[in-house]
């Protein structure tokens, strides 16, 4: 897969939840894993590592970061969007701010 497009499009195939709940299903999933990550990142903190256990560590949020972007998919596509679309003006808002001198600071209107 070279494109968020085709990600989506291969995540559809195990998204596995009834039309009924679209959205809310993948939202609710997706602050789940969101949460997962954290969980994982504030053990890296409080339990810390060495580097063996460290790669293994990485891997584990790797795969919790995984599991972030296919609800991620699974949200865009209910809610009729495609994950390259999405990227791309999320790029070019983060540009935008960047070009302003707005990337810092708080609110979606900077």
């Amino acid at each position: 897969m070279s494109t968020f497009n085709e990600y989506q499009s291969k995540a559809a195939e195990t998204a596995i939840y009834p039309k009924s709940h679209s959205i809310l299903y993948p939202a609710l999933g997706l602050a789940g894993e969101a949460g997962e990550v954290a969980n994982k990142v504030k053990k890296f903190i409080r339990d810390g590592y060495d580097q063996e256990d460290f790669e293994q560590k990485k891997i584990e949020l790797a795969g919790e970061i995984g599991d972030v972007l296919w609800y991620c998919a699974a949200l865009a596509r209910d809610i009729g969007y495609d994950l390259d679309t999405i990227a791309l003006a999320n790029i070019s808002k983060l540009q935008s701010r960047a070009e302003r001198g707005t990337i810092s600071g708080e609110g979606d209107e900077r």
